[in-house]
């Protein structure tokens, strides 16, 4: 059981996360972190209160209302009627129909950890925003394989210049999942335009090869929005990665449109058959090399059937294949009509799920540089 530290210190914005110590998932709770934070609101504590223990749930929501001006509560749906109903009577007034509670200088926000919310993210910025009459927005850069250090660089130059940790008039959020960046400004409306742009600047400065967005867009969608841009189909064969690049591209609606089709050609007889690659090369290179991986775009490409083809081979573990070729080495091959098919190297680290996933963001990052 967490609990508020210092009994005489206030704070802004708790969040009270309910929670089965012994099944607990973090997912829900790093979602409100993240969408608070994106809209320029942090919590400066965040409390898990065990499902329980009835007393200590008590003395926790007490505590944390009479210190934090915003309490934030994460629980599941089935306690709704018993939390608010508590909550209501200790701060003197109801809940509205979305889930906001205001009383005085107080403001409560019921969030569900295991379904769908009637009050969303933006309802409570509202609120907040009204409170401490402020308006905040953002910028977003999206990335994928920025090298770490670039990427620091980039980001204390923009902190810099926008006086983060000086002043609560700028924020500089920045996530990662399997190489895909996601780089978030969140700033206030009496934060210069010019210090903004300076600061997306000095980003860009250092990782301008890497970005494929200057807007929140996943990798998959900007790449359907430039293939329909472009009316071209897309065609992918991959081995290692196991119909993750397919799954990305399908997840995406409408992209039906410019997806031909996607192959697992995981053994080397399918990757002659369907993709025409030859004996020779897998005898010689194996199926885990660049002229392999080479091959199998060319193969998508010769049918006519699409402009542009991704193809991965590798191995992603947990133990290496018979030519001990190491765990995470790994090919990707783009090309597009009319164009030579090229095929890059890539080391990649972690386990199996680290390596397929990275993997898959870059193939379709070079599908993205290939179209660009």
């Amino acid at each position: 059981m967490d609990n508020l530290d210092n009994a005489a210190a206030d704070y802004k914005c708790v969040l009270l996360s309910f929670a089965n110590k012994r099944s607990f998932d973090f997912s829900a709770e790093e979602k409100v972190c993240a969408e608070c934070a994106s809209r320029g609101y942090y919590f400066e504590k965040i409390v898990h209160v065990a499902f329980d223990n009835s007393r200590e749930i008590v003395r926790v929501i007490k505590d944390a209302a009479a210190h934090a001006d915003n309490l934030f509560l994460l629980y599941p749906a089935q306690m709704d009627n018993t939390v608010k109903s508590f909550v209501s009577d200790l701060l003197g007034a109801p809940f509205d129909g979305l889930g906001i509670l205001k009383s005085g200088n107080k403001s409560a926000f019921t969030l569900f950890c295991d379904g769908a919310n009637r009050l969303n993210f933006d309802d409570i910025k509202a609120v907040l925003d009204k409170k401490y009459s402020v308006s905040y927005d953002r910028a977003v850069i999206r990335a994928v394989g920025a090298p770490s250090e670039l990427l620091e660089e980039g980001i204390c130059a923009a902190k810099d210049i926008l006086h983060v940790g000086k002043s609560d008039e700028a924020f500089i959020n920045v996530s990662e999942s399997f190489g895909d960046c996601r780089i978030e400004i969140v700033y206030t409306d009496t934060t210069p335009k010019m210090a903004v742009d300076g600061a997306i600047r000095e980003i860009l400065k250092r990782i301008n090869a890497y970005v494929y967005a200057m807007e929140d867009i996943s990798l998959a969608e900007q790449l359907f929005r430039l293939l329909r841009l472009r009316r071209m189909t897309i065609a992918v064969a991959e081995s290692f990665t196991g119909g993750g690049v397919c799954k990305r591209l399908v997840e995406v609606p409408g992209v039906s449109e410019v997806f031909f089709e996607g192959l697992n050609t995981y053994s080397n007889q399918a990757k002659c058959e369907r993709l025409g690659v030859k004996e020779s090369t897998l005898r010689q290179y194996g199926a885990v090399s660049a002229e392999t991986a080479k091959e199998m775009a060319e193969g998508l490409l010769s049918t006519g059937n699409c402009t542009l083809a991704v193809a991965t081979t590798g191995i992603a573990g947990p133990n290496s294949d018979n030519t001990r070729k190491p765990v995470g080495l790994a090919y990707i091959a783009v090309g597009s009509a009319g164009r030579d098919v090229l095929a890059y190297q890539f080391n990649f680290k972690g386990d199996r799920e680290e390596v397929t996933q990275t993997a898959i963001n870059e193939a379709l990052f070079l599908a993205y540089k290939e179209l660009k």
